[in-house]
């Protein structure tokens, strides 16, 4: 049954998100991504800092060795992102940030490979990250489930318009992206196999997972709101509000998750 949600989650994150992108990216797209913005940092905000933290201390882990990983986590991550801005720089408009989720990227034909393989490997650790939140707990695995999908809509609408700036067509836009989503599937069905003979390992994933979410969010996601409401009060308002919106849902399932 594990298995089974895996597969459905991994699927949901994945194929799911890349179909929403798409629509969205060719029809309402603007305001609907700038509050899904909002909305999924405080979603991953609220998952990691709700949820995968406490689950990790509270399985007994050395706590010194937790949040080690946590730190290294988070590191890795700028690391890893900083790789990719000097590799890509050159083709983005803007800071060049790998997970900016505008509307004005611009890439060069052949280079939008290069973003194909970047999302999958991307989708492929959402995969692991799945797996070891529902080796926990059905529920947990879930809503890790929903943060990520809340957060790869944004970042895959981004990737369907370079890919449309590549010069690929609807179809082909669409086939390469859902292509590459798929790849969560192979990373959650990898780790189930391997977390479920290694459990000792499943709570250091999950810390993983909270840095991941924390990387994101203060990186990538709260920069990108800070410039779309320079000198907008409004828009800073709603942005305050949809983030705290994000929290309180997560907060909310997770008095479920506790109690259940």
């Amino acid at each position: 049954m594990t298995l089974l949600n895996i597969l459905a989650a991994t699927l949901l994150a994945g194929a799911v998100s890349v179909f929403a992108a798409a629509f969205l990216s060719l029809t309402l797209l603007g305001g609907v991504v700038h509050r899904l913005v909002s909305l999924s940092a405080g979603m991953l905000l609220g998952t990691a800092v709700l949820h995968l933290l406490p689950e990790a201390v509270e399985s007994g882990a050395n706590l010194r060795s937790l949040t080690a990983t946590l730190l290294a986590g988070l590191i890795g991550f700028f690391l890893l992102e900083k790789i990719s801005v000097l590799r890509h720089s050159h083709h983005y408009e803007g800071d060049g940030h790998s997970h900016e989720h505008g509307h004005d990227r611009h890439e060069a034909g052949p280079q939008g490979m290069l973003i194909l393989v970047g999302d999958g490997i991307h989708n492929f650790s959402d995969g692991v990250m799945i797996a070891a939140a529902f080796l926990v707990d059905v529920r947990l695995g879930w809503l890790t489930t929903a943060a990520i999908a809340a957060h790869e809509i944004p970042q895959e609408i981004g990737d369907f318009i370079v890919l449309l700036n590549a010069g690929y067509t609807r179809t082909r836009a669409l086939f390469y992206n859902l292509l590459s989503g798929l790849s969560s599937v192979v990373g959650g069905v990898g780790a189930y196999y391997l977390l479920a003979e290694s459990a000792r390992f499943v709570p250091y994933v999950l810390m993983l997972a909270a840095a991941s979410f924390i990387y994101i969010a203060l990186a990538d996601l709260v920069p990108d709101m800070h410039r779309q409401s320079m000198h907008k009060h409004r828009e800073s308002v709603a942005q305050i509000v949809l983030m705290i919106v994000g929290v309180v849902i997560i907060a909310l399932l997770t008095g479920a998750l506790h109690t259940g």
